[in-house]
């Protein structure tokens, strides 16, 4: 009975990949009966990751460590504020769905239909809206930072992304789909998009006309000029067939992925955060008003005189291959970093259940720890100097509170942890030390 009820467990996870789920399982009435679906998926995602490593590996190709450990890194910083700032873009959907226009029956398989296709519209157009305003792009673009297309990708999402979609699902407030209906299909959308997210898989048919595949969605993650702003799809790829945004993958150009000026970082909160400077300073070197909003709320390559969104035959047109940012640690440093990594998933794991509970000075400390250790990482793939003193004031930070407060609820994983980072304060502690020294000896000699 235990094994047949944890491989159907195993067989529903699978399906939420692939947005296969059955409406009378997934189907609440209540906002605190509706799962966290995305978490759940977590597992299943680290292990195709894992796989798709081995698969790439064995087919002669190669994952850099250094972006995958980044993407990762960028879809718990999303994770994290995701649970501790609750559905604020959704604010005014119960105010919207009690003035309702269609009275829908909550517990219908029409109702689970009429969410799950107006949910994957309404993410069409604001992901068209991502790429076609220059402010909301700025939220945007750390998912197409990635040089590389792999599942680990599909984890590199914007902590603030979420916060712009307000107003885009909301209509379907008034359509009569309740906000338990919303909150599923929201969680089915977004975990669909994983899958498509490599290029192991090379082409799906026939289903290549409806759905939104690895094929169609790398067009999309392509710095090509012919790629650029195409292939919007969450789901159903249909909507840019219809509204004229498709675009089919060429066999005659090899995509280059990432940005068209691609960021040399891997500075998980840098990457989340810079091109915000860039939009608000491109504001400001405007000479009225007028082209001020217009630098804010226009697409990314407008400037006076060119169309809403830009001069298309002014874009550069990036070709594949360009020279990858790709720095290197010592080998003591790379196992470092990956232990550190997947503690740090245990970590994320075994908080995110509790964080409902806790205080909101306990969820603040919380969501800090997770920003500074993704931030640390990025950090130190880049050279920042101040990196080894973060981290020792970081692992210094996790064993004053472990020592008093159970992490894991396992007391030989919590104990061995514990020592870890306290070994790791010691070494990163005295390597600051070294390089306060040097710092001094150097300026001395100036």
């Amino acid at each position: 009975m235990a094994l047949s009820a944890a491989m159907g467990k195993v067989a529903r996870g699978l399906g939420t990949l692939v947005y296969v789920a059955s409406p009378n399982e997934t189907t609440f009435r209540h906002v605190h009966e509706v799962p966290d679906y995305t978490n759940g998926a977590v597992p299943f995602f680290i292990a195709f990751i894992l796989l798709e490593l081995v698969v790439t590996r064995l087919k002669g190709g190669n994952i850099r460590f250094n972006d995958l450990f980044t993407s990762v890194l960028h879809g718990m910083v999303y994770d994290v504020l995701g649970v501790v700032v609750v559905t604020f873009y959704l604010c005014g959907y119960e105010w919207l769905y009690e003035r309702r226009l269609l009275d829908l029956d909550w517990s219908s398989p029409i109702t689970w239909w009429v969410a799950a296709f107006g949910v994957d519209l309404g993410y069409y157009w604001f992901h068209r809206a991502t790429h076609e305003i220059n402010l909301v792009w700025a939220s945007h673009q750390v998912h197409h930072s990635s040089e590389e297309y792999n599942l680990s990708t599909a984890l590199r999402q914007s902590m603030f992304q979420r916060y712009f979609s307000i107003g885009f699902y909301q209509p379907l407030a008034l359509l009569g789909v309740p906000l338990p209906a919303l909150l599923v299909h929201l969680q089915f959308n977004l975990i669909f998009q994983f899958w498509i997210h490599t290029e192991v898989i090379d082409n799906c048919g026939p289903l290549e006309w409806v759905l939104n595949t690895p094929s169609h969605h790398r067009v999309h993650h392509g710095a090509n000029k012919w790629c650029l702003d195409k292939n919007y799809a969450g789901v159903l790829i249909i909507w840019d067939r219809l509204f004229g945004t498709f675009q089919a993958e060429r066999r005659d150009e090899k995509i280059a992925y990432g940005l068209v000026d691609q960021p040399q970082s891997f500075n998980v909160l840098w990457l989340q955060i810079f091109y915000f400077g860039a939009v608000f300073r491109k504001a400001r070197s405007m000479t009225t008003w007028g082209d001020s909003l217009r630098a804010l709320f226009y697409g990314p390559g407008w400037f006076p005189g060119t169309p809403r969104l830009g001069d298309p035959d002014t874009f550069p047109d990036v070709k594949a291959p360009r020279v990858k940012y790709n720095p290197q640690l010592p080998l003591w440093q790379e196992a470092y970093v990956l232990v550190h990594f997947a503690i740090l998933i245990l970590v994320q794991q075994a908080w995110i259940p509790k964080v409902a509970s806790f205080s909101w000075v306990s969820a603040l400390v919380f969501t800090a720890f997770i920003f500074v250790s993704a931030g640390i990482v990025g950090a130190m793939y880049d050279g920042w100097w101040w990196a080894p003193l973060v981290e020792a004031a970081r692992c210094i930070a996790y064993v004053a509170y472990a020592r008093s407060n159970p992490v894991t609820g396992c007391q030989a994983m919590d104990a061995a942890i514990l020592f870890y980072f306290a070994a790791s304060a010691f070494i990163w502690t005295s390597h600051s030390l070294a390089v306060v020294k040097a710092s001094v000896k150097a300026a001395k000699l100036e």
